[in-house]
């Protein structure tokens, strides 16, 4: 079988290169045991293979290998398993600890790299009024428009070296970090003594540590060198954040024609586009996924893409009815499918198959080509199933609302953590997603987590499996609890050592996920036409069909079994569960 035919039919592994282990070496030694051979045909490698600060990799400062986690022989390993990889490319933003970020605050107007980034002021110059805090207020007709990954608007406000600050347009995480001061900061401030100056800094110092205001610090005595300290105290100050992109600068363009080359030379086959959504923006217009203009940037990174032989995957998170899956589909693009682990968790939390094989028969009949999952480095989508009006007409969703509700309420239950959406206001409109390992979503049985992953083996697209489910990973309050309000993403994140996954390959729950995936990945059934045979709501009856191979799954939704008949060297077998 052709490496190409591998990636249109095989299952693909999730996982950050140290999630085993250390180091990607740790993942390597996992896939060269006998529990894991032809388990996988691909690897979607999280972004801190590469160098990155925030997000646990999302945040890119550039795209050469993190050498603490990667090496060049872990690619030659991977490689010699036939594992082909997949990786991402951020489009919408870099990390202000960019070499490109880092320029603009080093040299300010002077930098080449000025417009590489979005100055917000000068975005929304003649189309807002300036606010008090020397940020412009867009007109609400615009304001209004904008689609809000946290509360207040989306700017990071940074110094430049004339001493002047700037907003530039930042969509998602941000921090200004104030550094303390020494005595040594201070010597500039002319007539000064050292006995003051100590003072000083154990003022300014204390209000840091307390994350108090140090502007409002009465310096006495002193008070006449207020202005010049305050302006030492920020000259100190560092950011964390992710910087989006002018994608109307040339740089910008050029900068995505370097990292696809360097991707594609790391065995990069398959690319998914991180936030691309976002990307394109205009006055007048939302945003998220505005049109005609994300469809010519998304024309533009193809037209690259293909010349470095890499497969594009636009991650778009989107309600179903407003049916942007079908405009990405129709555009010849493969899809992610964000809709399955909610209707999956759905099917056997109701037992009740209808919406599911709805979904998947449309999968069917569009020729839609996907990516699915159940679990994720992210949490588990709810927007993503409920309907939408689209010009005064309202387009069903895949779920009722109040089937979405019972789904969302079902995972909170079982100690899941929940990540919302905001307006420009900062009032909250939606939840996003819930966090949660799958496991636990399901109550933590292995006979529903085992169901969940046949489904998924069945329903048609790439599999990808997050490598937690494997090993029925459960929500890791600890982990979650000590990133504080933003940690909800790291309840499914658990690191496992070398030792645990071996104590756990003995594991039913994990064998016989195995078994159900190599089938998956190497029986040639997959690689020919999918059928939905009728039954009741209480069933599943799907059955994969290429010449004389064939694998069926038969599922009894009230009891929560099921079995796999499959052809194997012309002999009928029967896997039970």
């Amino acid at each position: 079988m052709s490496k190409e035919n591998k990636i249109g039919s095989g299952v693909m592994l999730n996982a950050y290169p140290d999630s085993i282990g250390s180091n990607l070496s740790g993942i390597i030694t996992m896939l060269q045991t006998p529990e894991f051979k032809e388990v996988f045909s691909l690897f979607y490698v999280l972004p801190t293979f590469f160098n990155s600060d925030l997000d646990r990799g999302f945040s890119i400062i550039d795209y050469n290998l993190n050498k603490e986690l990667v090496s060049d022989a872990d690619l030659i390993a991977l490689d010699e398993l036939n594992i082909q990889l997949k990786f991402d490319i951020v489009l919408n933003h870099l990390s202000v600890a960019s070499p490109q970020f880092k320029d603009i605050l080093k040299l300010g107007d002077h930098s080449k790299y000025k417009d590489f980034f979005i100055n917000w002021n000068t975005f929304w110059e003649g189309n807002g009024t300036m606010g008090d805090d020397g940020v412009i207020i867009p007109k609400k007709e615009f304001l209004n428009k904008l689609f809000m990954r946290k509360s207040g608007l989306p700017v990071l406000k940074v110094l430049f070296p004339d001493g002047t600050e700037k907003p530039y347009w930042n969509t998602f995480y941000q921090q200004i970090i104030y550094n303390k001061i020494s005595i040594n900061d201070l010597n500039k401030v002319e007539g000064l003594t050292l006995d003051k100056a100590e003072q000083i800094c154990k003022k300014i110092n204390s209000a840091i540590q307390e994350n108090k205001d140090f502007t409002t610090i009465n310096f006495e005595d002193c008070n006449q060198y207020k202005n010049e300290i305050i302006t030492i105290v920020n000259q100190n100050r560092t950011y964390l954040g992710q910087m989006d992109v002018n994608a109307n600068s040339s740089l910008v363009w050029d900068f995505y024609e370097e990292t696809l080359k360097k991707l594609s030379k790391y065995g990069c086959k398959i690319l998914r586009l991180d936030a691309f959504a976002y990307l394109h923006k205009e006055i007048g217009q939302s945003n998220f996924f505005n049109k005609p203009g994300t469809w010519d940037y998304l024309d533009r990174i193809k037209q690259i893409a293909q010349k470095n032989n890499l497969l594009l995957l636009p991650e778009i998170h989107a309600e179903y009815g407003l049916h942007l899956h079908d405009e990405v589909a129709n555009k010849g693009y493969q899809i992610y499918d964000f809709f399955l682990p909610g209707l999956t968790i759905h099917t056997i939390e109701n037992r009740n198959s209808k919406a599911l094989l709805s979904w998947a028969k449309e999968i069917i009949n569009k020729g839609y080509k996907t990516v699915n999952m159940l679990g994720c480095h992210d949490g588990i989508p709810v927007l993503d199933l409920k309907g939408k009006e689209v010009n005064g007409t309202y387009n069903k969703g895949l779920l009722e609302d109040d089937e979405i509700e019972y789904v969302m309420n079902k995972i909170l239950e079982r100690g899941g953590r929940v990540k919302n959406l905001y307006d420009p206001s900062g009032k909250k409109i939606s939840y996003y997603q819930v966090n949660a390992t799958f496991f636990s979503a399901l109550g933590e049985s292995e006979q529903k987590l085992l169901l969940a992953r046949a489904i998924q083996m069945f329903i048609p697209g790439i599999p990808q499996v997050w490598y937690l489910d494997i090993f029925a990973g459960k929500n890791n309050y600890k982990a979650a609890d000590k990133e504080g309000s933003a940690g909800h993403k790291e309840i499914n994140r658990t690191n496992l050592t070398i030792q645990e996954v071996k104590d756990s390959v003995n594991r039913d729950v994990v064998i016989n996920q195995l078994e159900i995936i190599r089938l998956r990945n190497t029986s040639k059934a997959f690689l020919g036409h999918v059928k939905i045979n009728d039954t009741s709501d209480r069933e599943i009856d799907i059955v994969w069909k290429n010449k004389e191979h064939v694998a069926q799954l038969k599922v009894n939704l009230q009891t929560h079994t099921f079995n796999i008949v499959y052809t194997q060297d012309g002999i009928e077998k029967t896997m039970y569960f």
